[in-house]
């Protein structure tokens, strides 16, 4: 039986083989209608077309490979979906995914980095645990690459990260909506974009509502359930202490469960709380169980693969998303949060 190749495809969907190159190889920014796709992928499923990889990289001078360096990111439950994301979105492409877990030990990374680059790898993702700051190691400005949740001293490398604005908005808007007008942030005291956007977004809720901002009802203190639970506590043993709670992640909401537990308040009842980052762990199993908002971390990894691909392919149109891409952090609605106790 001879090897179905690219003309076979073409010939049976009644497409130019260039056509169906395009979407076999997921190239961006080429206009094909949907049902052209459909019948390609349609076609070649049913011929049994499997791309020959070691023709096509003699051919295009590529391996067809994608390096995934990340400081703790393979030992990280929730951000594990990070790279889940790259490998899907991978797969889609025809790409492998070649991961380097490098617990952030800077010589470890250094390594990791020239060995992926020794080898060929046609673009770099580099990935953090957390969004954060990074400084790009050198080795990377060979090779196409673009950050993961982190955003580089250069802002001309490209990077994909949560938009935490919008997502302290999200929650803080939750609040507002079934009517809590006090509403206390329980925060983090680390420097680091999270802080400042989530923030940011709980000021710009709360002035949609024509709330104003009182800086006595953030409290910051370490990201944990310790910490939340002392942030919390300071909050609600206050003379007009908040309704509701907006808590910088779901370890401190975990935290502020405790505070009110000890001081009586029944969560929704009397006070109500939202957390952020979605850690099902904790969200889930709290009781009751905690909304929050969702870091996506799913749709970064898979993000920042069709970004990549557009470094290594750039497509026909000038034109494409900023270099810094915010992602929507989405509203995980559970059952902590109701309107506000009468008294």
């Amino acid at each position: 039986m001879k090897r179905i190749g690219i003309k076979d495809v073409a010939a049976a969907a009644g497409v130019s083989a260039t056509t169906v190159s395009h979407i076999l190889n997921a190239v961006e920014g080429k206009r094909i209608n949907a049902e052209t796709r459909t019948t390609v992928l349609r076609v070649a499923r049913e011929l049994g077309y499997r791309p020959n990889s070691l023709a096509r990289g003699l051919r295009t001078s590529r391996t067809y490979t994608v390096g995934f360096v990340g400081d703790e990111i393979a030992t990280t439950p929730h951000a594990g979906q990070i790279i889940q994301g790259a490998q899907d979105a991978g797969a889609e492409r025809g790409l492998l995914l070649l991961m380097l877990n490098t617990g952030g030990d800077p010589e470890l990374e250094r390594k990791a980095i020239t060995l992926l680059v020794q080898h060929g790898v046609d673009g770099i993702l580099y990935a953090s645990m957390y969004h954060r700051v990074v400084q790009v190691p050198q080795q990377l400005r060979s090779v196409p690459t673009v950050l993961v949740d982190a955003s580089a001293d250069d802002p001309a490398v490209p990077s994909v990260v949560p938009d935490e604005e919008q997502g302290g908005m999200t929650a803080t808007r939750e609040l507002l909506a079934h009517g809590h007008r006090r509403i206390g942030f329980v925060t983090n005291t680390d420097d680091i974009p999270a802080t400042r956007g989530r923030l940011a977004g709980y000021r710009a809720a709360l002035a949609e509502q024509g709330v104003g901002f009182d800086p006595a009802l953030v409290v910051a203190d370490r990201s944990d359930a310790p910490g939340g639970y002392r942030a919390a506590r300071a909050l609600l043993e206050s003379v007009r202490r908040p309704t509701a709670l907006f808590c910088f992640n779901d370890r401190m909401a975990m935290g502020a469960y405790r505070a009110a537990g000890e001081l009586g308040l029944a969560i929704p009842a009397e006070l109500s709380v939202v957390g952020f980052d979605n850690q099902e762990l904790i969200s889930e199993n709290l009781h009751p169980a905690l909304s929050t908002v969702a870091l996506p971390h799913y749709e970064m990894g898979a993000r920042a693969i069709a970004r990549l691909q557009a470094l290594i392919d750039p497509p026909d149109s000038p034109t494409g998303p900023p270099l810094q891409e915010a992602l929507h952090c989405p509203l995980v609605s559970r059952d902590s949060v109701a309107p506000p106790h009468r008294s």
